[in-house]
């Protein structure tokens, strides 16, 4: 069954972020769709993000990689979590992220994109690294 990630981007004055929720409440809501996600059997991973603020960046464009602090781009551009699910669709994917509680949700958008597999990489069957990391995923338990 194909995997998707739900990446979370607020946009400036998300609910989120706005401060008309008190962060209790906020844990809670999140908790509850995690629950609800965890019963459903479809989360693989999801994890909130630290204050961009806090990250750097390794920008690799030039001829040597230049380390720098903050966030990279625009506020818009930032994402403050993910979800990783295991769904039979993009639709289905799509349904879930339907369900994020508004009070949570609203004034962010949610990018779905499908989590690459086996299938991307068929005409490199027998690459010494595909092999490699086929193995990588058992021994991690990732498989």
């Amino acid at each position: 069954m194909p995997k998707y990630m739900l990446i979370m981007r607020p946009q400036p004055g998300a609910a989120l972020f706005s401060g008309e929720l008190p962060f209790e409440e906020i844990i809670n809501l999140v908790g509850a769709y995690n629950e609800q996600l965890m019963n459903a059997g479809v989360l693989v991973a999801g994890e909130g993000l630290a204050d961009p603020a806090t990250g750097v960046v390794v920008d690799h464009t030039g001829e040597k990689p230049i380390v720098t602090d903050g966030p990279y781009g625009e506020v818009h551009e930032l994402f403050n979590g993910f979800y990783i699910l295991q769904v039979s669709s993009q639709e289905e994917a799509v349904e879930w992220a339907l369900r994020m509680p508004p009070a949570i949700a609203r004034g962010s958008k949610t990018e779905i994109r499908r989590v690459t597999d086996d299938s991307d990489f068929a005409e490199f069957e027998g690459n010494e690294y595909l092999e490699k990391e086929k193995q990588w995923r058992k021994e991690l338990g990732t498989e």
